[in-house]
């Protein structure tokens, strides 16, 4: 056996369905690593078709695409070996594949074998399972393959050690979420314990819809000693030198705390579904409140002001500081930015409205036709230029339905709908730090929707802290109102905030897509029905 094996970690920014340019991308990592004197290519899961492709994966037409551009790119790699993630069509059933490929040829092919279905994962609706190991010879050193949730369970990489491995590859389309990295790094040092084998684990990186891919590849020693790691939200190379078959130490770019990696999700999430769906810009409502001032911070520095705008719609009951304090954030970020009244347009729908209202107190059905004005205002202009509405909505207020159907929620991406309000002030504080965009008032004021005087969020919510908390439990927890009670939470909070959240499940299915930062986010893995009279006990 050689004294060494150089393996090259693609960490890539894949687009689901860009066949042709995620084969030009692999490409150039290729030649980039063999620039480096790497053996071999390690790329991330269905890396050539992008992840997840969803029910593409039904059509056959799709297989075909993918297998011809797997052609295409094993005749144009030379000089180094690359193993590719790709979807598989044989003999009538469906693969999530890894294929080796040198020097023109597919060399040897993995089927995946544990296939996720939780979470956000849906593995089962589209793959059948694969049952055989594979274990490839790279300059001399034998190298088990693996594919993702693979590694998440016994099985599978006993398999490859038994076969003869000696180093373990890891192909993953793993998302993030906050606490993610330290769980992967449990669960292969769990492998690694069972099996003895060193691993490669090359992650995806990049926004695909809700999903945002945080790569974070690493490498570990046969003792599960970490010695390399890539960094986080950028696509990235880095080759691993091995030393009979033990990865040498090498760079290891260090976690950052969690506001940190959170804000740069949000970033990439946002760059990525403007930029990979075509669209020229953001539109984003400015209210002076703290949840559409972290947005809008989050797509300058996603986007660049110049592809920003944002808007101000003052109605009889915005504060002047409102005001104020929002012309103060522009002037520092240097966005475009546009005050349109709304006061004419709610004279106008009252007066279409009064005899149909006659005699009926004023209620939320007012406040809400003031969200309504500014949603259609903003869409008009989205129309009008073709950039996008980023709506504001938070988590907390997600659950808890404090949000108006075809108002604020009105747009087409939801930035931290996966945002609980009290990380929304951890980030915005966080963010300050960076550099002071968001006045202080901003942040430490009472927050309030001002629909109507002297209003504030807490006239019919718990403080955010207990409000927070109680979300927490029940839906990424999924505790028991009775185990939230126990924690301390009083009883009716609990039964206040769980009755909402049940009855908002009709808004949240007309929400827009937002980025999921949570182990549980109100989207993918959160499907409950709508019609539902099943009531918690307590």
């Amino acid at each position: 056996m050689p004294m060494t094996l150089k393996i090259a970690i693609a960490q890539i920014n894949a687009t689901v369905g860009d066949l042709a340019g995620n084969a030009a991308r692999i490409l150039d990592f290729a030649e980039r690593a063999k620039a480096r004197g790497a053996d071999l290519l390690l790329t991330p899961e269905l890396a050539l078709c992008g992840y997840p492709p969803e029910d593409l994966l039904l059509r056959e037409d799709f297989y075909a695409a993918c297998a011809h551009e797997l052609n295409a790119l094993a005749a144009a790699v030379r000089g180094i070996a690359v193993l590719v993630g790709h979807p598989l069509s044989r003999n009538g059933c469906r693969y999530n594949a890894a294929t080796l490929l040198i020097d023109g040829v597919a060399a040897a092919t993995y089927c995946k074998q544990r296939l996720p279905n939780y979470e956000v994962f849906d593995e089962e609706r589209y793959f059948e399972s694969g049952d055989a190991p594979c274990v490839v010879t790279i300059n001399g050193v034998r190298c088990g393959i693996n594919i993702c949730a693979d590694v998440w369970e016994a099985g599978a990489a006993d398999q490859a050690m038994e076969s003869g491995a000696e180093v373990l590859l890891v192909l993953n389309a793993s998302p993030y979420h906050i606490g993610k990295q330290e769980r992967r790094a449990e669960v292969l040092r769990a492998r690694i314990a069972s099996t003895g084998l060193p691993v490669v684990y090359a992650n995806l990186v990049g926004g695909q819809d809700e999903l945002v891919f945080d790569g974070g590849s690493f490498a570990m020693d046969s003792h599960g000693v970490l010695c390399c790691q890539l960094p986080k939200f950028v696509e990235a190379l880095d080759v691993v030198e091995f030393a009979r078959a033990e990865p040498q130490p090498g760079v290891i770019v260090a976690d950052r705390a969690v506001e940190i990696e959170v804000y740069q999700a949000l970033v990439l999430g946002v760059r990525d579904y403007l930029g990979k769906n075509g669209f020229p810009g953001a539109i984003i409502g400015l209210s002076g409140g703290i949840d559409s001032a972290l947005t809008l911070c989050i797509a300058v520095d996603a986007l660049g002001a110049d592809k920003v705008r944002a808007v101000m719609m003052p109605s009889p009951y915005t504060a002047e500081i409102s005001l104020a304090d929002s012309r103060e954030m522009i002037r520092r970020l240097g966005v475009r930015y546009d005050e349109i009244p709304i006061e004419s347009a709610m004279q106008t729908f009252s007066t279409m409205l009064e005899q149909e209202f006659a005699g009926l107190p004023a209620d939320t059905t007012e406040e809400n036709l003031q969200a309504r004005i500014r949603g259609m205002i903003l869409m008009a202009l989205s129309n009008k230029t073709g950039s996008l509405v980023l709506t504001t909505g938070n988590k907390s207020e997600m659950a808890v339905g404090y949000c108006t159907l075809y108002g604020d929620m009105a747009g087409g991406f939801a930035v931290i709908k996966d945002i609980a309000k009290t990380l929304v002030y951890r980030l915005s504080r966080w963010r300050n730090t960076v550099s002071a965009v968001i006045p202080e008032r901003i942040i430490t004021r009472a927050p309030s929707a001002e629909l109507k005087p002297g209003q504030t969020d807490q006239d019919n919510l718990p403080p955010y802290e207990v409000l927070d908390a109680i979300i927490g439990a029940y839906m990424e927890e999924e505790l028991s109102p009775r185990e939230i009670i126990a924690r301390g939470l009083a009883e009716t909070d609990v039964r206040r905030v769980v009755r909402l959240l049940k009855i908002s499940e009709y808004k949240r299915r007309q929400s827009p897509v937002g980025i999921r930062v949570t182990p549980r986010g109100f989207g993918k893995d959160w499907r409950y029905p709508i019609t539902n009279r099943y009531r918690d006990p307590y």
